[in-house]
């Protein structure tokens, strides 16, 4: 059918073309692709024509208009053009310097907004339910991050391990995922945490874990994601914005509502955060409150 992948340029080309000269249903929907990438990249056929509001047809109809042979091949080299688009952070840095002060605040706060919209969707519910039905009943669950990441990763492990005795926590070496992930089965499930740049420790975890029959839980940036492939699920991180570094704020949510999930599925959890509290308290981790006054 002709050629069917092409390079982030000319797939923008193309659609710049299709939005410029083709017939009028087509080329909204072109517009549209062409300012949400990461909408098409991380969804399934019926979720895009759904997010687009345009039904299946239209979907396939551009995926065809552009030479390729249905929407699978379309949506990798959506994924493509989102791994050949990175950008460095001190690009980001230089671009945020550039901007005028006054456009900054509000800026961050409509990317915030956006992103926090994404992280409490419908569609990220339904993700995180699915994912958390399974690891109340895992056999282990590990969480790994590094750099930047890694406050993510400890985050889930210290909270989920207050309520659920099968968290283990998570290593502070990165040079110590691979000996954890070497250990890892079946009846393991590994969350990792990882986006544009990907850390290497992270993506070797994944790729041992995968080999060694865990489950994956990525929880990434982008389809194109190198943790994404072969992942039992794929949970997309909204992280848009003009900050050097990619906000990862709505990262932090998305675990709060995923402990929040398996709470709901564990009975025993107010029972072990309960003994946890009672533990810290016994031996002083916690400064003790003042009494209230009888006056």
């Amino acid at each position: 059918m002709g050629q069917t992948s092409y390079s982030a340029a000319e797939l923008r080309a193309r659609l710049s073309h299709i939005v410029e000269d083709g017939p009028r249903q087509l080329a909204a929907f072109a517009a549209w692709v062409l300012d949400n990438y990461q909408e098409v990249a991380f969804r399934s056929l019926r979720s895009t024509s759904r997010a687009a509001r345009v039904n299946q047809n239209t979907v396939v109809r551009l995926a065809k208009a552009l030479g390729y042979a249905g929407f699978d091949s379309f949506r990798s080299d959506i994924q493509s053009a989102l791994r050949e688009g990175v950008v460095p952070y001190s690009a980001r840095a230089r671009a945020l310097t550039e901007s005028p002060g006054g456009s900054t605040l509000q800026a961050l706060r409509d990317a915030y907004n956006t992103n926090m919209a994404a992280a409490f969707s419908p569609e990220m519910h339904v993700a995180l339910t699915a994912c958390a039905e399974a690891l109340v009943t895992a056999r282990r669950i590990y969480c790994i991050g590094v750099r930047s990441c890694y406050s993510v990763a400890h985050y889930f492990c210290y909270v989920g391990a207050m309520a659920f005795a099968n968290v283990t926590h998570t290593p502070s070496d990165p040079g110590s995922i691979l000996d954890m992930m070497s250990d890892v089965g079946e009846d393991d499930i590994v969350i990792a945490v990882s986006y544009a740049h990907y850390s290497c420790e992270v993506v070797r975890g994944v790729n041992i874990a995968r080999d060694c029959g865990a489950r994956i839980i990525a929880i990434t940036d982008s389809m194109a994601s190198p943790i994404a492939r072969g992942a039992w699920h794929v949970v997309p991180l909204p992280m848009q914005g003009p900050h050097f570094m990619p906000s990862l704020s709505p990262a932090f949510a998305i675990i709060e509502l995923l402990l929040a999930e398996m709470v709901l599925r564990s009975p025993g959890a107010e029972q072990r955060v309960h003994a946890f509290e009672e533990r810290i308290k016994r031996f002083g981790g916690y400064l003790p409150m003042d009494e209230p006054s009888s006056d």
